[in-house]
């Protein structure tokens, strides 16, 4: 999985990257085939805002946003929502692929 952080107007030190890489790394449990991930880090004005754009193979990329005064609390908050989203995803996948017709019973008439 490639990881890319990026930052406009702020200054990311090497213990946020390592926090941002970690969080990432945790995605890899959903099983989903994350082809990259691409962070992106901006200031404006008194807030800092964390984009994670999550690319999977086969499916559309999610993006989520968030926006908070300290940088640590955006990057949890992007994390954890980052966590939901992939969590209901593998959820659609398990599912889906649970009935297979090995799985049917046969219904004699």
């Amino acid at each position: 999985m490639n990881t890319q952080i990026r930052s406009k107007e702020i200054k990311v030190n090497d213990a946020t990257k390592a926090k941002i890489d970690a969080e990432i790394e945790g995605f890899e449990k959903f099983s989903l085939q994350i082809t990259s991930v691409e962070v992106n880090v901006t200031k404006v004005k008194d807030t800092v805002g964390v984009e994670y754009k999550i690319i999977i193979a086969k499916q559309t990329p999610v993006i989520i946003n968030e926006n908070d005064t300290q940088l640590e609390v955006a990057i949890d908050k992007a994390s954890r929502r980052a966590t939901e989203i992939l969590g209901k995803l593998h959820a659609k996948v398990v599912d889906h692929k649970k009935s297979s017709i090995k799985d049917m019973e046969v219904i004699d008439s």
